[in-house]
């Protein structure tokens, strides 16, 4: 044995340091995919999850398996997803990506009771620095902690691993992962085609497929209606024959007020004390169910001051001018004054400016004003139109900050806060809510101190004057666990859409206008919209146009005969052109289907 020689064995065996590792340390790229889409899941969907387990329909044990082959079809779903999308190049970034957006729409949907649709990505893309400033809050600091900065770094910190031919081994799993998402939802289909029929909110809780599905309809939308040219309207219109010379209009679009919480409405708190006396005094009228054409701002506005109507605004296929446009072509002078984010373009054709403009630094603090600028800015409005435009007739439209929230607390002077304590925090579900509902209570004690100090202003004024109030939309204060406002119109609670109205009118105004009182208190006890404010509007401005329909105006039939007259030129009883004609009727129709609908 000592004489067998061992050399060939040696050199057949590998040695340590020529031996290559049998794999390269680091996860499998799909692994690592695997684990994103499991958190994505979970964690990613807990507001769905917890929507979910809230539901009554889940105390039945059968629901629980439906419950399982959901989170299932999610994370295989998401699993397909990442697999197609996220390659060796942009896997770090996108995966991060993804966490930023899953975690920030978790934080909101989770304190705020709000879902992530087509609609709020819209009052997200438009919200100005003052607003976000007011949604800042440790809670979000605690979301972007757990849900962005641990997993992020985490994840970024990874190593992976090269494998050869990726492109069919990814692609494969995305088909794999896929086919088996869709037997799953098969295996549970009548469960949860039952649950989402029931329960539509569902669908827009799912991360990240709700952002995604909100930016592709917004940004289709927005780049559709952005390449259509703007249509004219209103060219026709003219004051009519014997009008009131020079009027004084204020339209005040109010924020985030809702209803059921405004005093003369019923409110069991005296929230417009103010209001309540001028009531008294005669010359104001309340409309007591009036429904608003959105819930958030970014819609409700344009529409508001549209001639479309709800219905026909949101189904519109192009860009139109709007009552500003058909007042000041009728020769009277508009100006539009702002305390809010801005117009949404209804006043991109007409003089405007901010409150902080007109009244600088007296109730303005950090460029943000509380809605008394707004009456202190009311002489400069006037000022700001030639005595020739003053003359034919004036429109002054007030927008107010209102009770925009979370911090609503922010919205009210000292001297009007009756009711206390307040919430103080942006982070509403952590204030008990009874202090919630006494900021947001101040906040309408400040537009009744504001409208009753407009009525005031307008008093002094000569001549015929009116006032004419709607908020914008309206707000939810936790019931049923939903805070602030913008959830999708088809499933949007009372407290969203329905919003306070009132009317105030001069002696002088009422007289020319031979106005039934009775009449008009009947009206305003039966259903009305905004798409009621647009012949309103035209109505008391004694604007004739093709455009208006009067039988909508809230003072239809509630005027003597001359005020309506005629229009002031025999032009304008011209035949408009067929195609006009057609679109008159067609916009008419439109308008009187949407009536038809809050009725």
């Amino acid at each position: 044995m000592a004489g067998l020689s061992t050399g060939p064995v040696h050199a057949m065996l590998p040695t340590r340091s020529s031996a290559a590792p049998l794999t390269a340390p680091g996860w499998h790229p799909l692994a690592l995919l695997a684990v994103l889409a499991a958190w994505l899941a979970s964690v990613g969907n807990l507001p769905l999850w917890l929507s979910l387990g809230r539901l009554p329909e889940m105390t039945a044990p059968h629901l629980v398996t439906t419950l399982v082959l959901l989170g299932g079809a999610l994370f295989l779903m998401l699993l397909a997803t990442l697999a197609l999308l996220v390659w060796p190049r942009w896997r770090k970034p996108v995966g991060v990506l993804l966490l930023v957006t899953v975690a920030v729409s978790s934080h909101f949907m989770l304190s705020y009771g709000i879902v992530v649709d087509p609609t709020m990505l819209d009052n997200v893309l438009h919200t100005d620095t003052r607003e976000v400033r007011d949604l800042l809050s440790p809670t979000l600091g605690v979301a972007l902690l757990l849900g962005v900065a641990l997993p992020g770094w985490w994840w970024w910190r990874q190593p992976v691993r090269p494998v050869a031919r990726l492109l069919p081994r990814q692609a494969g799993l995305a088909v794999l992962a896929l086919l088996a998402a869709l037997v799953l939802l098969w295996l549970g289909f009548q469960d949860l085609a039952s649950l989402m029929r029931n329960h539509k909110d569902l669908r827009y809780r799912v991360n990240p497929y709700n952002t995604v599905y909100a930016l592709a309809r917004q940004a289709h939308g927005s780049v559709n209606l952005a390449r259509q040219p703007l249509q004219p309207m209103g060219e026709d219109a003219m004051r009519t024959h014997g009008a009131v010379p020079g009027p004084l209009l204020v339209l005040v679009v109010g924020e985030t007020t809702r209803a059921a919480n405004f005093g003369l409405g019923g409110y069991a708190r005296d929230t417009t004390p103010q209001l309540k006396a001028l009531m008294g005094e005669g010359g104001m009228t309340y409309f007591s169910d009036v429904r608003s054409c959105g819930t958030n701002t970014e819609t409700s506005v344009p529409c508001l001051f549209s001639h479309l109507g709800r219905e026909g605004y949101m189904a519109r296929t192009q860009r139109h001018e709007n009552l500003l446009d058909a007042l000041q072509r009728a020769g009277m002078g508009v100006m539009w004054v702002e305390n809010q984010s801005g117009c949404k373009g209804v006043c991109d054709r007409v003089p405007h400016a901010d409150a902080s403009e007109l009244v600088p630094g007296t109730v303005c603090d950090g460029g943000e004003c509380q809605d008394t600028a707004l009456l202190q800015a009311l002489p400069a409005a006037l000022q700001r139109l030639t005595p020739e435009q003053r003359a034919r007739g004036t429109v002054l439209v007030l927008h107010q900050m209102g009770s925009h929230g979370p911090a609503y607390y922010k919205r009210t002077p000292a001297a009007l806060k009756a009711f206390t304590p307040e919430c103080t925090s942006a982070a509403l579900q952590d204030c008990p809510r009874e202090q919630v509902v006494n900021a947001y209570d101040n906040s309408v004690r400040a537009t009744d101190d504001l409208l009753a100090g407009v009525v005031r202003w307008l008093r002094s004024q000569p001549g015929a004057t009116g006032l004419l109030y709607v908020s914008d939309h309206g707000e939810s204060l936790g019931e049923k666990g939903l805070y602030l406002h913008g959830m999708p119109y088809a499933f949007a609670p009372d407290e969203q859409t329905r919003v306070p109205m009132l009317m105030w009118l001069s002696p002088t105004l009422r007289q020319a206008m031979a106005l039934d009182e009775g009449c008009l208190r009947a009206r305003a006890g039966r259903p009305a919209s905004h798409d009621n404010w647009f012949p309103t509007v035209l109505d008391l401005a004694q604007v004739h146009t093709r455009w208006s329909t009067p039988g909508a105006s809230l003072l239809a039939g509630c005027t003597g005969p001359a005020w309506q007259g005629r229009p002031a030129s025999p032009q304008d009883a011209s035949a408009a052109p067929e195609a006009d004609v057609r679109l008159a009727g067609f916009v008419d129709e439109r308008r009187a289907q949407a009536l038809d609908g809050v009725r």
